[in-house]
């Protein structure tokens, strides 16, 4: 009797577990607490009809890969096609005006990486704002006062080809001279982001 009830409870405990898991993995953009490494681990996404294993954070590509390409529309109207920058340092920001940690780190951004180096001819940074409409950035633009440039990317099509479609933001991915990442962040903590902006650094020496 007492082995009929420890496997109705081992039974119990293992539905709980999977609908924990279940809900934590179903992000509904807003979420910008660090993902738990177990849940995280267990996701996958489809990438050109390819399985990817997402890591602890969410990210499905790793440091020495080539950067996945993309075309994405400036608010300024302009196009950028990240494989026209090869040759260049590129640094990536994913972000979004709901983002709370994004509106936080991006004053340091703008601080002590755009302004220090948005004169040299051979670095760029963008901000890849996800799935919100042109009137929605130019507003968080103003907001935040930032200065560097942010492009548009509806339906987090650009964002689902660095990291699972729903994980969390903020996010940053630094790419060498030769299109291959070097480097990638998420959330803002003051020593990675300060391992960042030494990256950047020593790229652009």
């Amino acid at each position: 009797m007492n082995t009929r009830k420890n496997r109705w409870g081992i039974y119990a405990l293992t539905l709980l577990a999977a609908s924990l898991m279940a809900c934590a993995g179903q992000k509904t953009g807003k979420a910008e607490t660090t993902e738990s490494a177990a849940t995280t681990d267990a996701l996958t996404t489809t990438n050109n009809s390819v399985t990817v294993q997402a890591d602890s954070v969410g990210y499905i590509v790793q440091v020495g890969d080539m950067a996945p390409d993309f075309t994405m529309a400036l608010t300024d109207g302009k196009e950028v096609t990240l494989s026209s920058l090869r040759g260049k340092v590129v640094m990536l920001q994913f972000t979004a005006s709901w983002c709370g940690v994004c509106r936080k780190e991006m004053p340091f951004i703008e601080r002590d990486i755009w302004q220090k180096h948005k004169g040299n001819p051979d670095f760029v940074l963008m901000g890849v704002d996800r799935d919100e409409p042109l009137e929605k950035v130019q507003s968080f633009i103003q907001a935040t006062k930032v200065t560097y440039p942010l492009g548009l990317d509806p339906g987090a099509d650009i964002f689902a080809k660095y990291a699972v479609r729903d994980a969390g933001i903020t996010r940053n991915v630094l790419i060498d001279k030769t299109g291959r990442i070097v480097k990638m962040t998420r959330l803002y903590n003051k020593v990675e982001f300060a391992s960042l902006v030494q990256a950047i650094d020593e790229l652009l020496r």
